[in-house]
């Protein structure tokens, strides 16, 4: 990680994470190129606004301080992919993961396997991760409905540093795709690309 980390930061990249299990790892593709746009017009990080995939199974991953995974369904890790995973995580990686709906059940079991140690722990609304640039004293916001239950935001941790972060009841990524594809209102798509901003500006300081 350290070796590339001066060159990803000054061109930032949000790779999707391709995965086992036959889920929609894919959908959505405009979603980072828009947050990346954000990011840029709205803070000193310079970013990459391309959609840009990395197989779980190859150490692509290693290329990058931050992966973003998400999908609406089955997901199941080879041996290969947990143990890339858990070394890119020890090794200063960070993984946010958004529940895009069905997501839930297979997401917990599967990391579960990187580390079995661990259980997602829900972040307090004071953690850092929430005030670093954008303000959101309440937690995350709920951007897309789903089943009429409030937003969570869990955290996974390596020796004490946050790398797993995982939204459930939000969905900030469907915020972040062009407004035709699910009609987020501007105001719920603003919050969403400020909750991907605190996220991005939080990996890249810490």
């Amino acid at each position: 990680m350290e070796a590339t980390s001066q060159r990803e930061v000054s061109s930032f990249v949000l790779p999707r994470v391709k995965y086992s299990g036959g889920g929609d790892w894919y959908n959505d593709p405009s979603s980072e190129i828009n947050l990346l746009r954000f990011i840029a017009q709205n803070t000193n990080i310079k970013t990459n606004p391309i959609y840009k995939f990395v197989d779980l199974a190859t150490t692509d991953i290693f290329n990058y301080p931050m992966l973003f995974l998400t999908g609406h369904g089955n997901v199941n890790f080879s041996t290969k992919e947990v143990t890339n995973l858990k070394a890119y995580l020890q090794n200063g990686g960070f993984l946010y993961i958004d529940d895009d709906y069905g997501l839930d059940e297979f997401i917990r079991k599967e990391m579960k396997k990187v580390f079995p140690e661990q259980d997602f722990v829900e972040l307090p609304f004071s953690h850092p991760i929430f005030s670093i640039h954008y303000n959101f004293p309440n937690g995350i916001p709920k951007i897309h409905e789903h089943d009429n239950k409030p937003p969570k935001t869990f955290g996974l941790f390596h020796q004490g540093r946050l790398c797993v972060v995982y939204t459930w009841e939000s969905n900030p990524s469907d915020g972040w795709a062009d407004p035709e594809v699910h009609r987020n209102s501007p105001e719920k798509r603003t919050e969403a690309f400020k909750f991907g901003a605190n996220l991005v500006v939080w990996v890249l300081t810490n």
